[in-house]
């Protein structure tokens, strides 16, 4: 064997020689090393990474343990290369929708550019990564968007990531090229306005850019697609006592490949850590009972003492803690409180944590959650692979033949498209559709301008925050979900059932989700007055100072928020309740079900013929 270095291997196999099965991976290794034995020195590599991981995890890490992980696998690369002639590993193509959103698209794709970087997977040839292509599918309305999208596409490509700007004209040109299908798909691609054929909505375009993976496919080499969204990074992020830690721990690319070379399974879903992956349309009474308990209990300290709100326990919001429907997706609701972790590092007192949290307040509504974060946790990867229902469509990956599985119903643009698709795929392929501990980090806002650069359905005026539209989308995107998830359990979409049946599961579905919501928004009210009184009692220490009158303020911004949005008169609840809205909807999924045989029969035409997209 060619001689190569393993010092990253060794100084973690003895930072951890206590272990015993540590020690028989030091043994095996001054074995191998004296050997041509090449292949079991990549087993043993591979071996000792799962040993080390549940080490590093289990203790407080920092930068220079990653860094020595990470050059593990840098010595891994440097075997498979002088070893192997031919490298039969997964290249992974990594699609990512955007639309006006270039600080979050920069953020992502250096992201991805640095876990090369990092990790290594795949090496390098003429100066690129050569496993690892990136599809910036846009969506955008701004030119200026627009060509900074471009922009990013040359500049990254320049400092060896590929990447394929894939914009309106060449989404039009692809369109065109399905001929007398595309009539057939307008549920899936949509209605082709080319004079606005911008925000068509993320499910549209992803299924778009199927269109383009198929024409891409190189049936020569094995091929992993990799759907991200566009505010997500290669990251995971554990709690400090202070800020949260962010690293490149996880090499996705090396757990991929040998998921999919191992296991009998054909698409798999991971999870996100960061930002609650949900609408803050259902978030709402959870964050209020958060802020409530934050606001009782900082009243209770001096102004000038030291802050204490950095917990040494922080809670983890996993299982849904964050979505105050919890139940319906059957995890149990919580009844618990998640005390405010203050993120200021410098010493500070009450004053400058409670303006720090004032300050924080209105970027719930673009889908920051301050008291709600989910947080890494270690698990074996291959250990923990779990058999999946939901698909994540901000992280999901799928072999070639799953471009069948386009994401359905895009053209009614309603949230919980990812569910929706997870049910279906899960009828029809059962165990091969799974999900993995390997979760992204998931930034809602972007830290420059305090805010979501583009939120499709929040619209931010001169002094509100207005939701209705995100709202409409998750209450109808709700029915879609359990309608579906109704349907499936009577055989759908295989087994048709009459048009009667379909539209009476669509009915008690509305009618169960309309008195659901209405609970909550009982609840919500409720809260936001207790709230209120507790940040106008003027006993509270912050009313008795005039310095604290713009923190106070940016308070009752919020809870004015609130109230615009779930208030008594919040116009969402008028939809949701108006005879005429629920008909409207009711026709359109309805229609939408209907027709999704048809609408998959015609994709399939299109996916499975050859040279049917040039």
């Amino acid at each position: 064997m060619k001689q190569t270095s393993t010092l990253a291997l060794r100084k973690l196999l003895k930072l951890y020689q206590h272990d015993t099965s540590i020690q028989n991976q030091i043994k095996y290794l001054d074995k191998i090393c004296d050997t041509d034995a090449h292949i079991k020195l990549i087993e043993l590599y591979q071996n000792s990474i799962s040993l080390i991981e549940q080490h590093i995890w289990k203790n407080e890490i920092n930068e220079e343990i990653i860094q020595n992980y990470q050059n593990i696998f840098h010595e891994l690369e440097h075997i498979i290369k002088i070893n192997n002639a031919q490298d039969l590993r997964h290249n992974f193509t990594i699609a990512i929708p955007v639309a006006d959103r270039p600080k979050h698209l920069e953020s992502c794709l250096q992201s991805i550019l640095n876990l090369c970087t990092k990790f290594k997977y795949g090496g390098i040839s003429n100066n690129q990564y050569k496993k690892i292509k990136v599809i910036i599918a846009d969506d955008s309305e701004q030119p200026q968007n627009i060509n900074k999208n471009r922009e990013l596409a040359t500049s990254f490509t320049r400092q060896g990531l590929k990447v394929d700007y894939f914009g309106s004209a060449e989404q039009i040109d692809i369109i065109k090229q399905l001929k007398d299908n595309k009539k057939l798909i307008k549920n899936i691609v949509g209605n082709i306005n080319l004079d606005e054929f911008f925000h068509k909505g993320a499910s549209i375009t992803r299924n778009i850019t199927y269109l383009k993976l198929k024409q891409l496919d190189n049936k020569n080499e094995p091929v992993l697609f990799y759907f991200i969204d566009s505010d997500q990074e290669f990251k995971i992020m554990v709690p400090g006592k202070y800020a949260d830690k962010e690293y490149y721990g996880i090499n996705y690319f090396y757990y991929l490949d040998k998921i999919f070379s191992t296991k009998d399974i054909s698409i798999l879903t991971g999870k996100v850590v960061g930002d609650p992956p949900v609408s803050p349309s259902v978030m709402a009474g959870n964050f209020i009972d958060d802020l409530i308990y934050f606001v009782s209990e900082i009243a209770k300290f001096t102004p000038h003492q030291n802050c204490q709100f950095h917990n040494k326990n922080i809670s983890n919001a996993s299982d849904a803690s964050y979505h105050d429907m919890a139940e319906l997706f059957g995890f149990k609701p919580t009844s618990e409180t998640f005390n405010y972790h203050c993120s200021i590092t410098e010493k500070h007192d009450h004053i400058k944590c409670f303006t720090d949290v004032s300050k924080k307040l209105n970027q719930f509504f673009d889908g920051e959650h301050p008291t709600r974060k989910s947080y890494y946790k270690h698990e074996h990867v291959m250990e923990n692979i779990k058999p999946a229902r939901t698909i994540y469509s901000g992280n999901y990956i799928f072999k070639t033949e799953n471009l069948k599985y386009f994401i359905p119903f895009a053209n009614l643009k309603l949230r919980m498209a990812g569910p929706v698709l997870g049910r279906i795929i899960k009828s029809d392929i059962k165990h091969k559709f799974v999900s993995a501990n390997l979760p992204m980090l998931h930034k809602r806002t972007e830290k420059t301008v305090g805010q979501s650069e583009f939120r499709a359905g929040v619209s931010h005026l001169k002094s509100r925050i207005d939701l209705s539209d995100e709202f409409t989308r998750q209450f109808f995107g709700d029915v879609m979900l359990f309608s579906v998830i109704e349907l499936t359990k009577l055989g759908f979409p295989d087994n048709k059932k009459a048009l009667d049946d379909i539209s009476g599961i669509i009915t008690k579905t509305i009618n169960s989700m309309q008195d659901k919501y209405l609970i909550k928004h009982k609840e919500i009210n409720n809260k936001t007055n207790l709230l209120s009184s507790l940040i106008n009692d003027p006993h509270h220490w912050w009313n008795k100072s005039p310095t604290m009158k713009p923190d106070i303020q940016r308070f009752i911004q919020f809870i004015d928020n609130i109230g615009f949005n779930f208030g008594k008169n919040a116009s969402i609840y008028k939809i949701i309740n108006s005879d005429q809205q629920i008909e409207a909807y009711h026709t359109k999924i309805l229609e939408a079900i209907t027709n999704y045989s048809s609408d998959m029969s015609a994709w399939k035409d299109i996916i499975n013929t050859e040279n049917s997209l040039q």
